[in-house]
């Protein structure tokens, strides 16, 4: 039976790297995938998917008035469909997350998503919270905080290294103003105003080794 995945982490977690390479292994069997991609990401081109390692794909880039569901519909009268991917799930809208619950209960057509949970302020996007309540399959992908602990959540962050703690929730960005932390990191920099250091070796202190060691990545 199909079902709705929502693959969820921090940035930097290989999200990206995941589904294309999910889109590779359908299209070596001889199958077809079906990619969408948010058409506010233009961080390299409207309508393309691309990692941090090189690989890329042509995607369908939609934005709020699409119909996500008639788009995969649309699809299968020219070809069959195995499976629809979408790449930064956190921008979708309720309507959207709806039209793929759609997609996989009556087109029985399996649609993995990859996203981010919450933004830089901690709170989580449209797409995120409603893929958590409707989504069959939830799975963390997983990625590490400069500190050594499991990085969760996002701080947006100035030329100077401080947080933003206002703006709007949707700002295109790479590393270069977005910072994956843990828990711990993102109250002490948020909340705290603590200078994040971007390039940041692992450091040890009395007391601190246990928590490292203990559920790192768990």
């Amino acid at each position: 039976m199909a079902k709705l995945y929502f693959y969820y982490s921090a940035m930097n977690a290989g999200k990206t790297t995941i589904l294309l390479q999910s889109a590779h292994n359908y299209r070596e069997r001889g199958m077809h995938p079906m990619l969408f991609t948010p058409a506010l990401d233009d961080r390299n081109k409207v309508g393309l998917i691309k990692s941090r390692i090189g690989l890329e794909s042509e995607a369908i880039a939609f934005d709020g008035d699409d119909n996500l569901f008639e788009a995969v519909k649309q699809q299968l009268e020219e070809q069959n469909v195995h499976c629809v991917l979408v790449d930064e799930a956190q921008f979708l809208s309720r309507d959207h997350v709806f039209q793929l619950t759609e997609v996989v209960d009556r087109l029985n057509i399996p649609v993995l998503c990859f996203g981010l949970r919450t933004d830089f302020q901690g709170e989580l996007f449209e797409g995120s919270r409603y893929l958590l309540a409707w989504g069959d399959q939830l799975e963390e992908l997983k990625t590490i905080c400069h500190t050594g602990r499991k990085a969760t959540m996002v701080v947006r962050v100035d030329e100077q290294g401080y947080a933003l703690r206002e703006g709007s929730q949707v700002e295109i960005g790479g590393n270069e103003r977005y910072i994956s932390v843990s828990r711990r990191e993102f109250k002490e920099v948020f909340y705290g105003g603590k200078k994040i250091r971007l390039i940041d070796p692992l450091e040890k202190s009395a007391g601190e080794d246990s928590d490292r060691q203990d559920g790192l990545l768990e």
